[in-house]
C-alpha cells in the first residue's frame, strides 16, 4: 500500500475513529497508545494516526484551532504560511479585486483556505499526490471545498490564463537523503522534514526566474520567498513586501501588478515591512542610510522586517533618530517618539565591553533579571550570563552588546514601557 492509500484510510470511520482518540494523547504515551490500538486496528493505520496526532500538534503554532481538524506531511508543517501570514495576503489579494486565483506548489492548502475564506475561488496546484489529497482532505474539513479545486499536475504546465491572480510558493528544501526516509517522513513517521533550506533563488524548485515570468503574464501575482533573498535578486518591476509576526519575520512576498490601486495597492519597484498582528506597514521612500551619531537617551530596535527590507532609515526619519554605527541596526534619539516599527529602551549606561565591570555594576543595582540583546558582537549572550552569575536582586535591565562608532560597547537599559 502506498503513501496516499494509507492517508486515504486516515479519512474512513475507523481512521477517524482513531484520530479521535488520539486528539489529546502526550508523546510520552505513544507507545502505549501504540500497543493498545494495535490490537484492534491495523498496524499500518495505527501508525499514520500516530504520525498525524504528532503533526497536528506541531502545526497548532501555525495554524491555531484549526490544527485538531486539519491533515499535514511534514513538509506541510515546516513549509506551509502561518494561518495569521496567509490571511494577511489573502485580505490584500481581496482588496486588489481578486475573486479567482491559481496557488501553484498549494502543498497541503494552507494558502489556499486562507483565499478561500477571503472569498476567493482557488485553484490549488501541486506535483505531490500525497499533499494534494491533504489539500482536498482540509478544505473539506474546513468547509471550504466548493471554493477550492485541487489539481495535482506540474505547475509549470498549468494554464493559468482566465485567473484574476496567481500565487505561487516554490519548494525551498533538498530532497530526503533516502527513499526510507523520505517515506517515513511523508507520513509523520520517525523521519524528519526533508532536506535542508534552499537559499539560491534558481535553486528553488520551481526556480524564482520561472515564477516571476509566469508571474508577469498575470493580472496580480504575489510569490513567496525566502526573507533573507539578496536585493540585487528582486526584479525591480515588482514590489517586495517582508513580513514579520510577532516581532518574528516570516516570508518576502514578491507582488505584481503595477495598475492596482485600493488597499492593497502595488508599488512597483517598492519594498514594504509589514508588521503582524497590527497590521502596520512601512513602504520605503528609498532613503540614504541616516548619519551615525553618538548613543542618545533612547536606544531603538527596528522589527526584523523593517531590517530586511532595508528600511531603518525610514524609521530613523520617523523617530528623528541616528545610527550608533554605520554597520549596526539600531538607532538612537535624544527624545522617545511612538513608532510600531521598532522597540524603544531607556538607556542609562554606555559602557566600553568590560564583563567584570559589568558584573560589579549590576550587582551594585542589585540586578537578578537580565535579558541580553547582541548586535555586531562576537560575545555569546548565554556565554556572558554565565560569566555574570546574577543572583537574586530585585532589578532588571536590558543589556545590549554591541559597536557604537566602531569600538565594542556595552549599553544598559529597559524597555520604554517601563520607563518611569
Amino acid at each position: 500500500m502506498n503513501d496516499v492509500d494509507t492517508f486515504a484510510d486516515l479519512l474512513t470511520p475507523e481512521g477517524q475513529t482513531l484520530l479521535a482518540e488520539l486528539r489529546d494523547h502526550t508523546p510520552s504515551d505513544e507507545l502505549a497508545a501504540a500497543t493498545r490500538l494495535r490490537r484492534t486496528h491495523p498496524a499500518a493505520l495505527v501508525s499514520a494516526a500516530l504520525g498525524q496526532a504528532r503533526l497536528r500538534q506541531r502545526a497548532a503554532a501555525k495554524f491555531g484551532a484549526d490544527a485538531g481538524r486539519m491533515y499535514f506531511t511534514p513538509n506541510g508543517v515546516e513549509q506551509s504560511t502561518r494561518a495569521t501570514v496567509a490571511a494577511h495576503r489573502a485580505e490584500r489579494l481581496a482588496a486588489l479585486g481578486v475573486r479567482t486565483l491559481a496557488d501553484l506548489c498549494c502543498g497541503i492548502g494552507g494558502d489556499a483556505l486562507a483565499l478561500a475564506r477571503a472569498g476567493i475561488r482557488v485553484l490549488a496546484v501541486d506535483r505531490d499526490p500525497l499533499a494534494c489529497a491533504a489539500a482536498r482532505a482540509n478544505a473539506e474539513a474546513l468547509g471550504l471545498a466548493e471554493l477550492i479545486e485541487v489539481r495535482c499536475a506540474d505547475v509549470t504546465e498549468v494554464d493559468t490564463a482566465g485567473y484574476d491572480a496567481v500565487f505561487v510558493d516554490p519548494a525551498r528544501r533538498g530532497k530526503a537523503t533516502t527513499k526510507g526516509a523520505a517515506r517515513s517522513a511523508s507520513l509523520g513517521g520517525g523521519g524528519r522534514a526533508t532536506g535542508g533550506r534552499i537559499f539560491d533563488p534558481e535553486a528553488y524548485s520551481p526556480p524564482l526566474s520561472w515564477a516571476v515570468e509566469a508571474a508577469r503574464k498575470a493580472p496580480v501575482a504575489a510569490l513567496k520567498i525566502a526573507p533573507g533573498v539578496p536585493h540585487d535578486a528582486l526584479p525591480e518591476d515588482a514590489e517586495t513586501e517582508w513580513i514579520s509576526d510577532g516581532g518574528d519575520v516570516k516570508e518576502a512576498v514578491v507582488w505584481f501588478g503595477a495598475a492596482q490601486g485600493g488597499a492593497g495597492r502595488i508599488t512597483p519597484g517598492g519594498r514594504r515591512a509589514t508588521l503582524l498582528p497590527a497590521g502596520d506597514s512601512l513602504l520605503g521612500a528609498g532613503l540614504p542610510d541616516p548619519e551615525p551619531g553618538p548613543v542618545g537617551d533612547w536606544l531603538y530596535e527596528p522589527d526584523g522586517a523593517v531590517i530586511r527590507a532595508h528600511l531603518v532609515a525610514d524609521v530613523a526619519r520617523e523617530i528623528d533618530g541616528r545610527l550608533i554605527d554605520p554597520t549596526i541596526a539600531y538607532l538612537t534619539a535624544d527624545r522617545l517618539a511612538e513608532t510600531p516599527y521598532a522597540t524603544a529602551y531607556a538607556i542609562t549606561d554606555v559602557l566600553p565591553f568590560h564583563v567584570k565591570r559589568l558584573k560589579a555594576l549590576l550587582r551594585e543595582r542589585e540586578v537578578g533579571i537580565a535579558v541580553i540583546k547582541k548586535r555586531g558582537s562576537a560575545v555569546e549572550p548565554e556565554e556572558l550570563r554565565r560569566k555574570l552569575k546574577l543572583g537574586g536582586g530585585r532589578n532588571s535591565c536590558t543589556i545590549f552588546l554591541t559597536r557604537v562608532a566602531g569600538a565594542p560597547t556595552m549599553l544598559l537599559g529597559h524597555p520604554a514601557a517601563d520607563a518611569p
